[in-house]
């Protein structure tokens, strides 16, 4: 699929410069033939409010193109074409009619059972019908499926694509299945499942994806912690203190009790978001940039995480979570949950890594706290005032910013705590921050080669952990 001018115009400010330099250097233009793109789960609430929005910014955007992009949703709900278009379109913002009107038009809608072989041969035929372009040739199409649901079907619905959907072989055409985290509730859970997709399909056929990894202020980490000198000897529990790792929700589960409730806290947002996001504050500098050198460092540090101290796991449930009539009403899953994690090697013995994470908060926050120990012998008396602190803001509103003790402006030698800041909202006001959904997504069928740098590590997070996470579940004590 080529790109055309309106990926490649700098005048767009849509994409940064460094992005469509990489893009160019890819040659987009190299892979030619109908790309079909399949969202099953399509009347869901993921697909509704991640999955659409995130095509249709890559639309805005001229990855996705009228003539060689065609879009499919597919799901149990009985519903037209116009019917599925009318239930996303409510949440595609920015854009006027016209060009909502034609992103709309690439969507069509098959209904069918995910089990069930009879709506695969339906959705199999009505994407086969669809795979004309005056580039296509016999064999060169490819075939994007994004599962857009519970992980309890992912094996059902490989199944059928694998039995009646898959692209016939040739050297250009492809496909591609995205699955999406938690992959298994425990250890053997994630064995099963990884096993299960391993026969039907090749490694690189499979992308197993966690969205917090798309996120732009989470990819990077690797750059602030290898590309910059000064942070090089402070990174270390000679210097640093604490590190909070911190996820918060101003909203409960909203309707989806009966999903969330098969999981908990742990599992839907510690286990795969902040696992990751740990990795990499805490690994060392692979020897490259490489998937499998980024893989075997972040191995390497779950490999040195000490089992949990359970008198360091603290789990509770806010009131009125089992208020939704899909939560069971003798339901205990958690939907707080903080996790001490202790590294055991050189560099960060004794530096506890705090994990938090929890919905119906007083706030929706999630950052990264990098707490540095008191200054040795302050002749200044400025303890009181709080250490320094180096944070990360995820979300809302990406920022970087450093608490220092500064000499506060006067005549008198006092000292108050004040911050340097980075905004990106007001450095970057001219560059559009891509969602972490379009970026991963957008990886997957045209810059494949760097997201084998974010789907690598998707199973080894649970196979690494489970001897320290598992333990503590059965052992907690609640607030």
């Amino acid at each position: 699929m080529s790109g055309g001018s309106d990926v490649s115009s700098p005048s767009s400010g849509r994409i940064s410069t460094s992005s469509l330099s990489d893009l160019k250097d890819l040659e987009l233009s190299s892979e030619s033939g109908c790309l079909s793109i399949v969202v099953l789960g399509a009347s869901g609430d993921l697909a509704k409010k991640k999955t659409f929005p995130a095509l249709f910014n890559l639309f805005q955007q001229g990855f996705i193109q009228s003539g060689e992009v065609h879009i499919f949703g597919y799901a149990r709900s009985d519903i037209s074409d116009e019917g599925l278009r009318e239930r996303i379109r409510g949440y595609l913002k920015g854009a006027s009619d016209e060009h909502l009107s034609q992103f709309l038009q690439l969507i069509k809608y098959v209904s069918g059972s995910y089990d069930n072989g009879a709506g695969f041969e339906l959705l199999n035929k009505t994407i086969s019908e669809n795979e004309t372009s005056e580039n296509n040739q016999p064999g060169n199409s490819r075939r994007l499926f994004y599962l857009a649901l519970p992980p309890s079907v992912y094996p059902s619905v490989c199944k059928m694509i694998r039995s009646y959907c898959m692209t016939p072989s040739s050297h250009t055409g492809w496909t591609r299945v995205i699955v999406e985290k938690p992959f298994g509730k425990d250890l053997d859970s994630a064995e099963e499942l990884s096993a299960q997709l391993g026969e039907l399909f090749d490694e690189e056929q499979l992308y197993r994806i966690d969205h917090y990894l798309g996120k732009e202020l989470v990819q990077n980490l690797l750059v602030l912690r290898f590309a910059n000198r000064f942070f090089l000897p402070l990174w270390n529990r000679d210097n640093i203190d604490n590190v909070q790792i911190v996820f918060r929700e101003d909203f409960g589960t909203d309707g989806r009790g009966g999903y969330f409730d098969q999981y908990g806290i742990i599992r839907d947002i510690i286990q795969n978001h902040l696992l990751q996001v740990f990795c990499l504050v805490a690994m060392e500098k692979p020897v490259s940039l490489s998937p499998e050198h980024i893989r075997d460092e972040k191995v390497k540090v779950l490999q040195s995480v000490s089992c949990i101290n359970h008198d360091e796991v603290v789990l509770g449930q806010y009131d009125g979570y089992k208020d939704d009539p899909t939560v069971p009403n003798e339901s205990n899953t958690p939907t707080f949950a903080s996790v001490v994690l202790r590294v055991h090697n050189e560099r960060w013995d004794g530096v506890p890594f705090v994990l938090k994470a929890g919905k119906a908060l007083s706030s929706k926050k999630a950052e990264i706290r990098v707490q540095f120990k008191d200054a040795p012998g302050d002749i200044f008396r400025c303890k009181k005032q709080g250490r320094n602190e180096f944070v990360i803001r995820l979300q809302p509103s990406e920022a970087m910013y450093m608490k220092l003790t500064v000499k506060k402006p006067g005549l008198e030698m006092a000292t108050e705590q004040s911050e340097l800041d980075l905004s990106y909202g007001l450095r970057y006001q001219d560059v559009k921050i891509p969602e972490a959904y379009e970026r991963l997504i957008l990886d997957t069928y045209v810059l494949s080669i760097l997201h084998l740098l974010l789907n690598s590590f998707a199973t080894h997070s649970i196979l690494c952990t489970s001897h320290a996470l598992y333990p503590s579940m059965h052992r907690r004590r609640h607030i």
